[in-house]
């Protein structure tokens, strides 16, 4: 519980100061847009087209039959306490993206050329979001499964390189800035810590009061 706590604490305090320099137009937006101006001036359509894939990792249709699967899979093998860790890690997160989208009514970089508009709003990044929810409760259940710490590092550093390659597809496409993807990761991995932690604290007080009979 206490790992738990601190993971949040220090994402929760890192997607505080992203989203307050975002705020009040601090140099992080300033490195956003030169960022978002460079990755836009050397775009062609061969990275285009492998970008477009890379972020499909995350769009609603993979993650909604990732989803169905892993909640088909945890309920064969009663899996309850995973379940729902996952119920909450997963809707509650995409739940919280919106609400936050809504709040800052953050507008995504726009260029004269640019081949896609989007008409959402852009902070924090909902793709990348969905990535480290969707592969952070994934890497949590490989770890789980596995005995092995040679597969849990693997599993847990697979997932890592995902998200942040759905990050940079989405940057790349010039749908969101860095800002919004390095916040996107700061309050996914908030919210996913705080989830497992508070199903982690409820399992043990089940136990123990069961014990306690």
């Amino acid at each position: 519980m206490t790992t738990g706590l601190l993971f949040f604490i220090g994402a929760s305090w890192l997607f505080g100061g992203i989203a307050e320099d975002v705020m009040h137009g601090d140099p992080l937006t300033v490195i956003d847009k030169d960022v978002a101006l460079w990755l836009h001036e050397r775009t062609t359509p061969g990275m285009l087209a492998v970008m477009q894939l890379i972020t499909d990792l995350a769009s609603t249709v993979w993650v909604t039959v990732v989803s169905v699967l892993i909640v088909l899979i945890l309920c064969w093998k009663h899996y309850w306490y995973r379940l729902l860790a996952f119920m909450l890690v997963f809707p509650g997160g995409m739940v919280l993206t919106f609400l936050l989208k809504i709040a800052f009514h953050r507008i995504r970089p726009s260029f004269a050329d640019s081949v896609t508009i989007f008409q959402s709003y852009s902070f924090p990044s909902g793709h990348t979001m969905a990535a480290m929810l969707l592969y952070g409760m994934l890497a949590v259940l490989g770890v789980i499964a596995f005995d092995s710490w040679r597969w849990r590092v693997r599993i847990v550093i697979g997932a890592c390189i995902t998200v942040l390659l759905v990050g940079f597809s989405r940057m790349y496409l010039s749908a969101h800035y860095l800002s919004d993807v390095l916040a996107a990761i700061a309050v996914g991995l908030a919210w996913l810590t705080l989830c497992l932690t508070a199903v982690n604290t409820l399992r043990r007080y089940r136990i123990h009061r069961d014990t306690r009979k």
